[in-house]
């Protein structure tokens, strides 16, 4: 199969979604590889190093006329006219951005494929995870730096001075996201409090993972009562493929002490915190109510690195078995059919449908039995 890496257009988006490592373990399957030229350039591959591994350079337009293409960042508005009945993998979060996306899939008859909703036999997000837990590593050191008084924040540093720890972190939520986040936190040095939903889960989490944190219930009287003394919040909450709930209410924002910082990572589906809106690496925070709020809808594009390395790990068995198979093997292969978001001209995904107030759209699960 021609397999197509279209360059990322995403503001600072650093990421490539096939390694020239994953290139050659394609090419020896017997699948053929085009890359945009400099596709690979900001996570440190090099031209040269894909047509070592047998890839050919190519035009973004020719990329994008691969019968699969692989991406990591949904297509923006200008890259709309490249799609054309393709299978397109990648990152869509298709609840949680403008639905001129999914209606362009639609129009187009692009089989979309989204990591986000990719789940194993185990009912894990084995594509997402590890972006997941870049984000929440990111988070708290964003956090941080924007807590510091030239940045507008009130001053606070996360850490021990002396022994003593200063600052108060709050994650909600305690999935990978959340966890990561906390786990950064707490080597940091910080006063740190996890709100979940299952208390089995949450005394696991802490056993497990997190001895040093605290741990409370997610109810909104008790987010309410954190965040009045909060230096850092984290929001972390996911809904499969949904449109993420507004965990935090603006009246509770507006409760905060001035200078106290947000990172909702959730604002890639709609984010979990109600004066949230999306901003980029390039302008990356705005001030409501005094506190600061980071909203990138792209963090782990600022690691592209270790970013494209963890996600081709992740991403490769999956587009072998695409490339393999084909097309049929999306609706026969119980994982694969729970990342398809589109087919056919139709939406497959019941929590996109729903987050998108598409309804009509919906045509039920891609999954057919053998």
């Amino acid at each position: 199969m021609k397999i197509g890496v279209p360059k990322e257009i995403k503001d600072k988006e650093g990421r490539v979604a096939i390694t020239p490592a994953g290139a050659l373990h394609l090419i020896r399957h017997g699948h053929c590889l085009i890359v945009e030229t400099g596709a690979g350039a900001a996570s440190g591959f090099t031209d040269e190093q894909y047509e070592q591994a047998g890839a050919s350079m190519v035009s973004a337009a020719e990329a994008w006329a691969a019968e699969l293409v692989v991406k990591v960042k949904e297509p923006m508005p200008s890259e709309y006219h490249y799609l054309d009945r393709q299978m397109l993998f990648t990152f869509f979060h298709l609840a949680g951005v403008d639905p001129g996306l999914t209606r362009a899939l639609l129009e187009k008859g692009t089989t979309a494929i989204a990591y986000e909703t990719l789940e194993d036999a185990q009912g894990r997000l084995p594509i997402l995870a590890p972006m997941s837990a870049v984000a929440g590593n990111m988070a708290t050191l964003m956090g941080g730096y924007y807590l510091a008084r030239f940045n507008q924040g009130k001053g606070m540093q996360l850490g021990k001075v002396l022994g003593k720890r200063h600052g108060k972190v709050v994650v909600i939520g305690d999935g990978v996201v959340g966890q990561h986040a906390a786990q950064v936190a707490c080597g940091m040095g910080a006063n740190v409090f996890v709100a979940g939903i299952d208390p089995a889960f949450m005394q696991e989490v802490k056993t497990k993972v997190l001895p040093e944190a605290s741990f409370f219930l997610s109810t909104p009287e008790a987010i309410g009562a954190h965040l009045v003394d909060a230096d850092l919040v984290v929001g972390a909450i996911l809904c499969r493929g949904a449109h993420a709930p507004k965990v935090i209410s603006e009246a509770m924002i507006a409760s905060m002490e001035k200078g106290s910082v947000v990172v909702d990572v959730s604002i890639d589906q709609g984010g979990c915190i109600a004066t949230s809106r999306p901003t980029t690496h390039s302008d990356p925070v705005f001030i409501t109510h005094g506190v600061v709020h980071y909203c990138v809808t792209n963090m782990p594009g600022a690691y592209p690195r270790t970013s494209t390395i963890a996600l081709m790990d992740a991403t490769l068995p999956y587009i072998l078995k695409i490339a393999d198979t084909g097309k049929a093997s999306l609706m026969h292969d119980k994982e694969l059919a729970t990342a398809v978001n589109t087919l056919d001209g139709a939406i497959t995904c019941k929590a996109v449908a729903d987050g998108l107030g598409m309804l009509d759209k919906y045509a039920g699960c891609a999954v057919r039995p053998d």
